[in-house]
């Protein structure tokens, strides 16, 4: 199983001939490389999975998405009996 998590795509570069970028997730930003995803541009929404962005998604998606990542994170999770 891999989990993919959505982030928004701050800034584009090129770092030794490989298109990379700064994603946005929740306040934490890092380089993810977009060799896989040409078309993107600054504020798209993408899928980011091993430091790849392997998708590009909407914001909708993406913000339904962070709020069920969220949610995972708060929920309690019941001790054996």
């Amino acid at each position: 199983m891999c989990l993919g998590i959505p982030g928004r795509i701050t800034t584009i570069f090129e770092e030794e001939g490989i298109r990379m970028g700064k994603v946005d997730f929740g306040g934490v930003l890092r380089r993810v490389c977009l060799a896989y995803l040409p078309d993107v541009q600054e504020g798209d929404y993408t899928i980011v999975h091993a430091g790849f962005a392997i998708s590009r998604v909407d914001e909708a998606e993406a913000q339904r998405t962070l709020a069920l990542v969220e949610e995972m994170e708060t929920s309690t999770i019941p001790e054996d009996s």
